[in-house]
């Protein structure tokens, strides 16, 4: 499955109901990486075949929302501080 296959729509990717969650994040993964990085504006990304281009912001976002959407996974955080660490011991 290529980035084309969904343009920019992170959240097309994210609420996709074929794909399994795993999926979703190799390929949200896949256009956070740097090798598709913008050189003069880094904080974008340029995935291969979408049509626009996309904010890492908005892609690691995403990633966190399939993070907290997992079963099981305690109180939807996403706190990943030494305190989270701590509360996630227990």
């Amino acid at each position: 499955m290529s980035a084309g296959q969904f343009g920019s729509y992170i959240d097309g990717v994210v609420s996709h109901p074929q794909l399994e969650p795993e999926v979703k994040r190799a390929i949200l993964a896949s256009w956070a990486s740097d090798a598709f990085a913008i050189r003069s504006r880094p904080a974008l990304r340029r995935p291969p075949g979408a049509r626009h281009l996309v904010a890492v912001r908005d892609v690691l976002d995403a990633l966190a929302r399939l993070d907290n959407a997992e079963p099981g996974h305690r109180n939807g955080s996403n706190d990943n501080s030494p305190e989270g660490a701590d509360e996630r011991r227990r």
